[in-house]
């Protein structure tokens, strides 16, 4: 599971520098999580799916080029078109496929600030990354702002929007009828989250989208991450007391007065770094940063 997570969380935050990825060993790996609901799992961000009558349902696309290995995995389940694809956030893990199924005649949706955010380039400072603007036939073209929902395959599928969380355009959707959340990166099983404080990201609105989740869901409830494998409510739960803990932390840190390289060599994060940043791209140096950044906005 670590190296999954080090895998998806390197691209994504390298994307959309595709061409110099090599895909061509990516294999489309599906999950069944429950009756008509599955998770895909290849190179990027976790994919929902939902079939049934009405057609298939997507939440998330990975990267442009996995997009016809993701149609082929899609296909094997279902010969229903993709109707309806819905995005966490703006991420490329995420997004990089919409242009794809756009194409094919998916209806794109997510959040107002992930098609702002897609349509202009934007600059992650803390890698110096520069991530140019998408497509015309990328950006969603229906957009939210606080939430939605989809009666779609015999379910109510509500889509969330949980604000100032990894971005400033997060949502989670809750298969009512499943009993399925999938939490985009908003959770990040086994590994630190990223904080991408310069999209509107903050610490507290990401452990608000983690209770928001806890709140609907109950001891069947499964989870998808953003990263790493299918939870539940416990593993959400115990997720959250360590972010929580090392926020904790880092607030007495700030409120001691401590700039960003003394916070960071205080060690806040110290008691939780075997276990959630051994093998990660938030490694406790860039989690610590970014926390300390949030912490201080």
């Amino acid at each position: 599971m670590k190296r999954l997570c080090l895998i998806t969380v390197i691209i994504g935050l390298m994307s959309p520098v595709w061409a110099q990825q090599d895909f061509s060993a990516v294999q489309i790996q599906t999950i069944e999580v429950s009756d008509g609901v599955y998770m895909l799992i290849g190179a990027g961000g976790n994919i929902g799916l939902s079939v049934g009558e009405d057609g298939a349902f997507v939440i998330d696309d990975q990267y442009a080029p996995l997009s016809d290995k993701i149609m082929a995995a899609i296909a094997d389940i279902t010969n229903a078109d993709v109707n309806f694809l819905v995005n966490t956030h703006y991420h490329g893990d995420h997004t990089g496929g919409n242009e794809a199924f756009g194409a094919a005649g998916a209806v794109i949706v997510a959040h107002d600030n992930v098609r702002a955010r897609m349509s202009t380039d934007q600059f992650r400072e803390f890698n110096n990354q520069v991530i140019p603007a998408s497509p015309m036939g990328a950006l969603p073209i229906v957009t939210f702002s606080d939430e939605m929902t989809f009666h779609w395959n015999g379910d109510s599928i509500r889509v969330l929007h949980v604000p100032s969380a990894h971005t400033d355009g997060d949502s989670i959707l809750h298969f009512e009828e499943a009993n399925v959340i999938h939490m985009g990166d908003t959770f990040f099983l086994g590994c630190y989250p990223f904080i991408d404080v310069g999209s509107g990201g903050d610490i507290d609105g990401l452990i608000g989208a983690g209770y928001r989740a806890l709140a609907i869901a109950n001891a069947d409830t499964a989870i998808i991450p953003g990263h790493g494998p299918v939870s539940n409510a416990v593993g959400l739960s115990d997720w959250l007391d360590v972010i929580k803990t090392t926020r904790s932390n880092m607030q007495s840190l700030v409120d001691q007065g401590m700039s960003e390289d003394e916070a960071l060599a205080a060690r806040p994060t110290a008691e939780f770094d075997d276990e959630y940043g051994e093998g990660c791209f938030m490694n406790p140096e860039i989690y610590t940063r970014l926390l300390y950044q949030s912490v201080s906005m």
